[in-house]
Order: structure tokens, then sequence, then C-alpha cells
């Protein structure tokens, strides 16, 4: 009896309500955390209710020397009120920033785990290419969905490649090299073919395209690692 499966839709499925559950249970700590902060924190008004229970209490201080101490005491009550008010606001600004903070660190983690699987997929499987078109005209190639300007060089070692790809043949360095300079195979040097193969790739730029698009078959030479029907040649 098989046992039971799980498919690439329900992992994205789980994926997805891990990162609403995580941010989620990050936004509730730090509400929590804020609402206990802000309950022990002391009351603004503390002070100055002190402050008048002392002028209800002592109403037969008349002298000018405590009537001024009273004012005093009065301005600390309302300084320490507009500090505490001020340290509420701080202290609310610093957990927004933290909230934004955690939960955009919990987004990013997630997505370099996806493009990690991403790229270890296409490593595994190779470049899903649906098209491939040359023009020599233009020394461009459009990969996808993606258009890359070479040098005529490079296109033409990628044209040779693509040929030899819809004939399913693998071309040798020395190969490559005799097809591009017209000279015969055992007069051309294996090098040379690699040289052109390692400009092609420099001028691809993106190292994941070029190194899984171009592909080097030991002891066998190299060749593009797509279907042949989908390469267009203008």
């Amino acid at each position: 009896m098989p046992g039971p499966s799980i498919s690439a839709s329900d992992i994205s499925r789980l994926g997805s309500r891990a990162v609403v559950w995580g941010i989620a249970a990050i936004v509730g700590v730090l509400v929590l955390t804020a609402v206990l902060l802000f309950l022990n924190l002391p009351d603004a008004g503390a002070f100055n209710a002190r402050v008048e229970r002392v002028f209800v209490e002592n109403a037969d201080l008349t002298s000018q020397a405590e009537i001024k101490l009273l004012e005093i005491l009065a301005q600390s009550g309302t300084a320490f009120s507009e500090t505490l008010v001020s340290y509420r606001i701080v202290i609310f600004v610093l957990l927004v920033f933290a909230t934004g903070l955690l939960v955009t660190s919990l987004v990013m983690i997630v997505l370099l785990i996806t493009l990690n699987r991403r790229m270890a997929m296409v490593e595994k499987q190779g470049l899903q290419v649906s098209q491939l078109v040359i023009e020599r005209a233009t020394n461009s190639v459009a990969i996808n969905d993606m258009e890359f300007k070479l040098t005529p060089a490079a296109v033409e070692t990628l044209a040779v490649l693509a040929e030899a790809r819809i004939d399913d043949e693998v071309l040798t360095g020395a190969a490559i090299e005799a097809v591009i300079s017209g000279r015969l195979e055992v007069d051309c040097d294996e090098a040379a073919g690699a040289t052109r193969i390692k400009r092609l790739r420099d001028t691809l730029g993106n190292q994941l395209i070029s190194e899984v698009l171009v592909k080097n078959i030991a002891r066998q030479g190299y060749m593009l690692a797509i279907d042949s029907k989908v390469i267009s040649l203008r």
C-alpha cells in the first residue's frame, strides 16, 4: 500500500501558512510586550497628584518661601509628566520599528530559502528554456524573457553550439574552433575552443544561466542543455 504523498502545492501552502503564523506570532508577542510595558509604567499624572495633595494637606503654608517651594514642586510634576509622555512615544516608536524589522527579517529568510531551493532545482534539473532565439544580425540572444547583447564572437560560438544541439551532437573545443575558423579540426587547438566557451560564459554574465545553459561533458565536449525544438537561429 503506497504511503501518503505531499505535492509541491501542499508544501507551498504549508510554507505560506508558516509565514503568516510566524508574522502573527511576532506581532502578538510585541503587542503583549507593549501592553505589559505601558501598564507597568508610572502614571504621568502621579507626581502632580502628590503635589496637589501636598497643597491640600498644607493649606497653612503661607510664607513666601513655602509658596515658592510648592510652585517648584508643581513645575517639577509637570516636567515629570511631559518626560513620561515622551518616553511612551519613544517606546511606541521603538516597538513599531522592532515589529517591522522582525517581520521583514522573517519574510527575507523565507524568500532566501525559497530562492535557494529553486536554484538547487535548476542546478539539478537544468535550465528550463522555452525559447532560445539567436539574432546574428544584431548580436543578441533571447533566452525565455531575458535578452542579452553579446559580442559577435560570442554569438558565433553560441550559434555553433545551437546548430550542434539541433543535430544532437557534442562538440569538442577543437571542433568548435574548426567550425568558426574554417580550418580542419586536426589543425585546431582544444584550448582555443575552450577559450571561446569561457568568453561566451563571461559575456552572458549571469553565472547561473551560463553554467547551466552551456554544459561541459567530461571527455566529450560542450553542448547546450536545452531541447533542440526551442532553438531558433536568425
